[in-house]
């Protein structure tokens, strides 16, 4: 954990806010709303506190909440005030920043009230295409300017991870006998499983059998499946790993098993733009991410 960023630039304010950093500066100057702090060389930083006020502050504001207004509450009627527009205000736009908030705040109450005030107005189907894959895309940004924390990203998705499994189990007992077999399955080393875990909800709720081996599988793990003399499609979502240089021989492994056989292997993710799909002689399919494979299906 000691990895874990706990300051962060009015840049990093910005990228999680949405808030031009100008505004930012105008709010602390004249409502005296966040009180950054200076390192050795005046440069100016600021705490989760100021990140998680700020969260608050821009929640309140987006719902017809006068910034003059905020700036005269507590510490703690800002947070009671700012939960209680959370519970109230949960469509798209507004769940999504709810989200953020409760995942730097480690608040599962509120992540729990949201998401069951989303069900009142969507299905699980719409709640997840609508509001949790746009929040997702956001923590990517996140991850890629070095602004989010492990710990955030860890805590919010085994919640959303939590969800789509109890979904999931709703269905299974609604699976049509088919010759088909669905194996999906993370590359070694790769944890990032959500979309995986969605596309296996999708695919029971069509009615196919799935069968789930979940993050950081070693290919040899899939000798059993291989073997079978039913047909297989095996589905691979790929964000980190393999490494970029080692995409190709990765496929190369994959293709010589799957050479002579009835098996086929469909592979998401950003690391598929590596390869060129024309060059396999197997069932091999390349798609960027689950929305574009859900297309076809």
């Amino acid at each position: 954990m000691n990895n874990i960023k706990r300051d962060f630039t009015i840049k990093d304010l910005e990228n999680i806010s949405g808030i031009k950093a100008h505004t930012i500066r105008i709010w602390e100057k004249r409502y005296n709303l966040l009180h950054p702090k200076r390192t050795d060389t005046n440069i100016r930083f600021y705490s989760n506190d100021n990140l998680q006020k700020l969260l608050n502050i821009v929640l309140l504001n987006n719902n017809n909440f006068k910034i003059s207004k905020i700036a005269k509450m507590t510490d703690e009627e800002l947070l009671l005030q700012s939960r209680e527009v959370a519970f109230s205000t949960a469509i798209n736009d507004e769940a999504i920043n709810s989200f953020k908030l409760c995942m730097f705040q480690f608040d599962k109450v509120l992540f729990n009230n949201t998401y069951n005030k989303l069900l009142h107005k969507k299905t699980f189907r719409e709640i997840f295409k609508d509001v949790f894959m746009p929040f997702l895309n956001h923590i990517g940004l996140l991850w890629q300017t070095d602004t989010l924390l492990p710990a955030h990203e860890h805590f919010i998705s085994n919640l959303i991870a939590q969800k789509i499994q109890i979904n999931t189990e709703k269905l299974e007992y609604n699976i049509a006998s088919t010759n088909k077999t669905y194996v999906l399955f993370l590359p070694e080393n790769e944890i990032h499983e959500l979309g995986l875990l969605y596309l296996n909800y999708e695919l029971v709720l069509r009615g196919h059998h799935t069968i789930y081996l979940g993050q950081s599988l070693p290919l040899n793990n899939l000798d059993y499946f291989f073997k079978n003399t039913r047909d297989i499609c095996f589905i691979t979502s790929m964000t980190v790993m393999p490494y970029d240089d080692k995409v190709k021989e990765y496929f190369n492994e994959i293709e010589s098993v799957l050479e002579g056989t009835n098996h086929q292997l469909i592979a998401l993710g950003r690391k598929t733009q590596l390869i060129n799909e024309d060059n396999f002689k197997s069932k091999i399919s390349l798609y960027n991410s689950v929305s574009d494979l859900l297309k076809e299906l």
